[in-house]
């Protein structure tokens, strides 16, 4: 039976579950337990989704058992790793070493993030595992979560030229609920309720707006009320900006697509 793996941060969590509620051909999902394992599961859980909670070492690797139906493992990862670029790319390689003897292919949730992660699958060229990364129809790697969901590159430089030279803080659901620890992790305050510090650094940075990414999916039951708490405490004006899933799916879809025919069937 195929095993594709999933290893993302976080913020991704929604559009990991969109593809997990949206593919009939997923028969079995695993998820590594950790402490940042808690928000899909329960999401999951919410969903009505089955699913088997599993520590890192009682996760088999991969064998040559013949089946059509789709394992999918997922590995999540701390919100906080892109604030040390190197940090990053040590986690996440290490990662990808973990699972690779586990999966027949792996689907890495991130974008460059500070250049790191640019030469991951080129790095990992020679392993039986396909090592894969959130890439954009032109091949080149998005930039970030936001770029991601908003479609790629091009859009991204749409939407920030939109803003028309304004500074704009963009959030996605998953940015809204975890405006503050993002906050702390990128050091505009140590202390995330330290609102008047924070305030300070993005008045200093000229950000007056905040843009309300929505990307269709409603896993993060309070986004609308986020959006407004973080407008109102730093009084920033809120537009808003379409979102899409296409890259996602496409990339996973690609991802998926060379694991099966790759892999033995019954």
């Amino acid at each position: 039976m195929p095993v594709m793996t999933i290893i993302g941060c976080r913020m991704f969590e929604d559009e990991i579950m969109h593809l997990l509620e949206n593919d009939p051909e997923i028969e079995k999902v695993l998820v590594v337990e950790n402490e940042d394992s808690q928000g899909i599961k329960g999401k999951m859980t919410g969903a009505g989704l089955e699913y088997t909670a599993l520590p890192l070492e009682e996760i088999r690797e991969k064998s040559a058992e013949k089946g059509k139906g789709l394992t999918l493992v997922i590995y999540m990862l701390e919100l906080a790793l892109h604030a040390i670029p190197e940090n990053l790319k040590k986690t996440v390689y290490s990662k990808v070493e973990l699972m690779a003897p586990r999966s027949d292919g792996i689907l890495i949730f991130y974008g460059l993030c500070g250049n790191v992660l640019g030469k991951i699958e080129e790095d990992f060229g020679a392993l039986d595992c396909r090592v894969c990364i959130l890439k954009e129809e032109n091949g080149e790697i998005v930039d970030d979560c936001i770029g991601a969901v908003l479609g790629g590159r091009k859009q991204y430089l749409q939407a920030l030229k939109s803003c028309k030279g304004v500074g704009t803080f963009f959030l996605t659901p998953m940015w809204a609920a975890n405006w503050r620890e993002m906050i702390r992790t990128a050091g505009l305050s140590q202390n995330p309720d330290d609102v008047a510090m924070s305030k300070f650094v993005f008045d200093y940075a000229g950000y007056k707006r905040v843009a309300r990414v929505n990307t269709g999916l409603v896993y993060e039951k309070n986004f609308e009320e986020c959006v407004k708490e973080f407008s109102s405490l730093f009084e920033f004006e809120v537009t808003d900006l379409e979102g899409t899933l296409h890259l996602v799916e496409n990339c996973y879809a690609k991802t998926k697509a060379s694991i099966l025919d790759a892999c033995p069937q019954a």
